[in-house]
C-alpha cells in the first residue's frame, strides 16, 4: 500500500489531505495558514502536519508517494515567483518541501489548475481527459485540461479565463489592475456589482431592494422569479457564457465545470450560462456538457494528491 498526501494553501486556512495512491482519502484536516514575515512558516508548518499524521498512522517514507501542493500563484517548475495571498515573492516551493521532508517528492500546482485536476480525478469531471473548469468565488479562477495534463504555460499562468475581457468600455480596474476582466462581472462580487448598478437605475419593485447585495441574494430573488434578478443573473451568464464559448473553440473540451462559492446557487445557475453559451459556441462545440462541481472544498486537496499519482 502506497500513500499520498494533497495540500490546498489558502489564505487563511491550509487544506490537508491523507490518500491512497488508488484515490481513496483517508482523512483530512485543516491547518492556520501563518501569512505573517512573508509567510516564511507555511511549508515547515505543512511539513510538521504531514510528519505528524505519518507518525500517527505508522505511515514510512518508503511508503509515501509524495505530498502534492496547490498554490494560490503562478506555478512553474515547483516555482512561484509572487504570492499576494500569502506573502511569498520568489520561492522555490518545490525545493524547500522536499529539504523539509527528506525522502519525500514534492509536486507543486497552481491552485485553480489543481482543483481542475481533483474534479477530473474524483468528481464531476470523472472519466474526462479534456475538461474547463471554472471557479467562481470571490473572483475568476480557471484551470484546463487537455488529454489528461494541466496547461500550465509558460509562466504557470495557464487557464486565468478571470482575466479574459470581456468588456472593452468598463472603466473600473479589476483586481489585476486591468479593465474589462471577465471577474469583474462573473465572481461573487462582480454579482454583487452588476445587482448594485442596476438598483441605482431601478425605478419598480424587487426582492431585492432593502436587501445586503451579494451573489447569494441575487440567486435566491432568482429563484423566486424575481425579474430584476433574472435580468441580472442574465447579464452575468452573458459575459461568462461567451467567455466559454471562446475558450471551448480553443481547447474542445468535453466538459465544462464550475465550481466556487457561486455554484452553491445550483442547477438554478446553469440556464443562465448555457444560453449565451450556445448562441456564441462554434457549432463542434455545441454538446460540451456545462455541469457544476461535485467536490466542493475538497477538490484542492484531491487535485494536489493527483499531482503525485
Amino acid at each position: 500500500m502506497k500513500y499520498c498526501f494533497g495540500v490546498d494553501i489558502g489564505g487563511t486556512t491550509v487544506k490537508m489531505g491523507l490518500f491512497s495512491t488508488e484515490g481513496e482519502l483517508y482523512e483530512k484536516w485543516e491547518i492556520k495558514t501563518h501569512t505573517e514575515n512573508e509567510g516564511k512558516q507555511v511549508l515547515p508548518d505543512i511539513a510538521a502536519s504531514v510528519r505528524a499524521k505519518m507518525e500517527e498512522k505508522g505511515i514510512s517514507a518508503e511508503e509515501t508517494a509524495g505530498v502534492g501542493v496547490g498554490v494560490p500563484a503562478p506555478v512553474s517548475e515547483g516555482i512561484v515567483k509572487n504570492s499576494a495571498n500569502i506573502g511569498w515573492g520568489y520561492k522555490n516551493v518545490k525545493k524547500e518541501m522536499e529539504e523539509l521532508l527528506p525522502g519525500i517528492r514534492a509536486e507543486i500546482g497552481n491552485d485553480a489548475n489543481v482543483a481542475a485536476l481533483g474534479e477530473m480525478w474524483l468528481g464531476a469531471g470523472k472519466g474526462c481527459s479534456n475538461m474547463i473548469m471554472v471557479t467562481l468565488g470571490t473572483g475568476v479562477g480557471g484551470g484546463v485540461i487537455c488529454q489528461g495534463h494541466v496547461i500550465a504555460g509558460a509562466n504557470g499562468a495557464g487557464g486565468e479565463i478571470g482575466h479574459i475581457c470581456v468588456n472593452y468600455s468598463e472603466t473600473e480596474k479589476c483586481g489585476c489592475g486591468k479593465t474589462g476582466c471577465l471577474e469583474q462581472y462573473a465572481s461573487a462580487t462582480g454579482i454583487a456589482r452588476l445587482a448594485k448598478l442596476r438598483l441605482a437605475k431601478l425605478h419598480g419593485k424587487t426582492l431585492l431592494e432593502g436587501k445586503n447585495l451579494s451573489a447569494k441574494s441575487v440567486f435566491d430573488a432568482v429563484k423566486k422569479d424575481d425579474r430584476v434578478a433574472i435580468e441580472i443573473a442574465e447579464e452575468f451568464g452573458a459575459y461568462l457564457g461567451h467567455a466559454l464559448a471562446n475558450m471551448a473553440v480553443i481547447v474542445d473540451p468535453e466538459m465544462i465545470v464550475i465550481g466556487g462559492g457561486v455554484s452553491n446557487a445550483g442547477p438554478a445557475l446553469l440556464p443562465f450560462i448555457e444560453k449565451p453559451f450556445q448562441e456564441k459556441a462554434f457549432f463542434a462545440n455545441k454538446d460540451t456538457k456545462i455541469v457544476l462541481a461535485t467536490l466542493g472544498n475538497d477538490a484542492g486537496i484531491c487535485g494536489a494528491a493527483r499531482l503525485i499519482i
